[in-house]
Parts: C-alpha cells; sequence; structure tokens
C-alpha cells in the first residue's frame, strides 16, 4: 500500500457516508449502508452479539475508493461457511481462534461483491489491510465469505486461501413463463411439480405479493410471529431482532418481495425475499399453520414466478437443502477467502482445502446429475 492509500477502520457505518459507501456497491441488497444500518441501528449486531462492526474504507488522493463491511467475532454463528471444526483443532494446538476478523454480511448466506471498490488496485489495498488490523488487533486471522469468483481469484494472489463450498441456485436460462421452464424438465418431474404447486396452492386461500408501498407495518407483526417460529427451530433463538424488521420497512421496503399465503385475510405463512438488480434472494420462512407443499410454493416456486416476471437471472434460495433440487434449484460454486496469522496453522489450512475443493468439484458434479431437467438441456 503506497502514502496515498489511508486505510480506516469504522465502529459503526453512520460513521461512513451513505452516498460514498454505495457508490462502491454492486446493487446488492445485503452490502448497501440501508441493510448494514438497519442491522446495527435495531441492535441485532454489536455489543452482546459477538459481531462488532469494524467496517474498513480505503482512500486514494482524499477519496474513498474501496470498502468492506467487516465485523470482529467471538464465535462462527450466522456465517454459513463453517469453520467450528477449524476453531477446535487452532485451541488444540495451543491457540485462541477467537476473536476473528470476518468480512461478510451477518446472517446472510448470499453471493455478492464483499470488497467494494473502484478497481483491482484498491480491492488488493482492501486485501492487504483486512490482513493489516489483524495483526494490528492480534486476532487469529481474517475471513471474506460469500464473495465472488473475482475477488476469491485476488484473494489467492495476495496470500488468502481460497474456500469452495456449495449451494442451490435457480438460473434463468430465457424463460418466458414457469410453463417454458417447465418444458427443459423430464416428463416425470414436470408432472410432478405440477401436483405439488396444485396441492400447495388448494389450502384454502391466497398468495399474495408484497413490496414497496403495499408493505405496511402489521404484515410485519405476522411475519415476525412466521421468523421467531422458524428460528427458534433452527439456532435455538432468531438472530434478527423485532426492530430489524421496523428499519426495513422504513429504508428498504422497495429491495423486498414479501409472498403471504392468507386465508380469510389473516396470514398463515410468509417468505421474505431481497431483490437485487439480477437476482431474488430467499432469506427467510415461517408459519402458523401446516400445508401440504405450501412451504415449498412459497420459498421457491414463487421466487421463480417472480424471477421469471421481471427477467431475473438467478434466484438464491439460501444455505443448504438438497430438496431444492427436486425443483429446478443447480448445485454451484461458492467462494471464501481464509487467512490465520499462525504460519503452521495456515499450511495445515492449506493442505486441507486443496483436498476439500477437489471433493466439492466432483460432489457439485455428482448432485448436477440429479436435477429435473432432461439430459442435455442444460445449457451455459
Amino acid at each position: 500500500m503506497t502514502d496515498m492509500m489511508t486505510l480506516t477502520t469504522h465502529p459503526s457505518i453512520a460513521a461512513i457516508d451513505p452516498e460514498d459507501w454505495d457508490a462502491l456497491g454492486d446493487g446488492n441488497p445485503f452490502t448497501t449502508h440501508r441493510f448494514l444500518s438497519a442491522l446495527e441501528q435495531s441492535r441485532s449486531v454489536g455489543t452482546g452479539t459477538g459481531w462488532q462492526p469494524l467496517h474498513l474504507t480505503l482512500e486514494r488522493d482524499g477519496q474513498t475508493v474501496a470498502a468492506a463491511p467487516l465485523y470482529a467475532k467471538s464465535h462462527s454463528q450466522g456465517e454459513y461457511i463453517f469453520d467450528h471444526a477449524w476453531a477446535q483443532a487452532y485451541v488444540r494446538a495451543g491457540g485462541r481462534y477467537y476473536p476473528k476478523l470476518q468480512c461478510a454480511v451477518p446472517f446472510t448466506p448470499a453471493t455478492g461483491a464483499r470488497l467494494l471498490a473502484r478497481d483491482d488496485e484498491a480491492r488488493a489495498g482492501l486485501l492487504a489491510g483486512l490482513m493489516q488490523v489483524a495483526e494490528r488487533l492480534d486476532v487469529s486471522g481474517a475471513h471474506v465469505t460469500f464473495c465472488t469468483e473475482h475477488e476469491a481469484d485476488l484473494g489467492e494472489a495476495a496470500g488468502f486461501l481460497p474456500r469452495v463450498t456449495q449451494q442451490y441456485h435457480w438460473l434463468n436460462r430465457g424463460y418466458a413463463s414457469y410453463d417454458d421452464f417447465l418444458g427443459a424438465l423430464s416428463s416425470r418431474k414436470r408432472k410432478d411439480l405440477r401436483k405439488e404447486r396444485a396441492r400447495a396452492q388448494a389450502f384454502g386461500g391466497t398468495i399474495r405479493h408484497l413490496t414497496g408501498d403495499d408493505l405496511r407495518p402489521h404484515h410485519w407483526d405476522a411475519f415476525w410471529v412466521f421468523y421467531q417460529d422458524t428460528g427458534a427451530r433452527k439456532w435455538g433463538q432468531p438472530y434478527l431482532t423485532r426492530a430489524f424488521f421496523d428499519r426495513i420497512q422504513d429504508t428498504m421496503r422497495d429491495d423486498i418481495l414479501l409472498v403471504l399465503a392468507e386465508v380469510d385475510g389473516r396470514p398463515i405463512a410468509g417468505a421474505l425475499n431481497f431483490l437485487g438488480p439480477d437476482a431474488i434472494y430467499g432469506r427467510y420462512w415461517g408459519c402458523v399453520a401446516d400445508h401440504a407443499f405450501l412451504h415449498f410454493e412459497l420459498c421457491y416456486h414463487q421466487a421463480i414466478d417472480h424471477a421469471i416476471a421481471h427477467g431475473l437471472g438467478r434466484v438464491e434460495a439460501g444455505a443448504q437443502g438438497d430438496h431444492k433440487l427436486a425443483r429446478g434449484y443447480e448445485p454451484v460454486p461458492i467462494h471464501s477467502l481464509h487467512w490465520v496469522r499462525d504460519p503452521g496453522f495456515l499450511r495445515a489450512l492449506e493442505n486441507y482445502l486443496d483436498q476439500e475443493r477437489d471433493a466439492m468439484g466432483a460432489e457439485i458434479e455428482a448432485l448436477a446429475e440429479f436435477t429435473p431437467f432432461r439430459k442435455g438441456d442444460l445449457s451455459p
């Protein structure tokens, strides 16, 4: 980093000008100033959560040219790129794994740029800066999760170790309608999904898509009940506070698609999605009444409907879930970067990740054989 580059850490996103921050992004809703601010203002992150904001900015000749969402972590919860085994091994070797630095969007397993920058020189500056901050704070290392493949390549060149994991995404190959998409599937799978959707939609009510000014505070009252139930079952307690949903109602309702199932005007289930320039991101689901296949309808099929209708390139439906395969979601590689200060542990980690990367490539190739598409119909 030259003398003309200035790296600064910030204990709150509020310390950074929203226009400066957002001008560096690519439109991904999760790295916007308003989303990260909602997390902080609602106290979903901050003191007592294990996610302590420490955002980075990089100035060149007095101009902000790069920024990154950064947190000091005292655990590995809410990350979805799992390193618990690394933490245990680090401690067994006599080290202290926590705190660590996490360049990420809390509780959000969605892909996108993490090194928000004008150019690759500035991205390289952020990567070097992450290492410097880790050294200065005497933490175990730094990690960049759910980044782009290009960022992963830059990180590897800078001394970070690349990691490849896997998610399921639905990819829009220019479909004109849901029936057009079904036409790309094998006959049996096509019939299965038609039957599934018919059963789901026969729950005795209506399905509504709400975005922008159609979203009202009472919708969040209903969704909070759904979210609490799902969060309690998945994580023991929900990561987000009730105030978070009030904040995004105020600042992000144009970035949101809330899909609600209602019976006699009362919401009984819902799926919360965020909207990007070329993708819809499914984040949370919940219900107060069980109906066959309603989960799949609200979370997966309705998201596909929206993507096709609005010309979006993909649907990201969150972490894990092999059941997504049968519904047209395909295995795709997910990129992350990892660096630890201890040279011996870094070498051991490099050997592990080399083997894991080969295994993950084979797993993605094998999973692709189980998609419902007609053989030979998957074109890039």
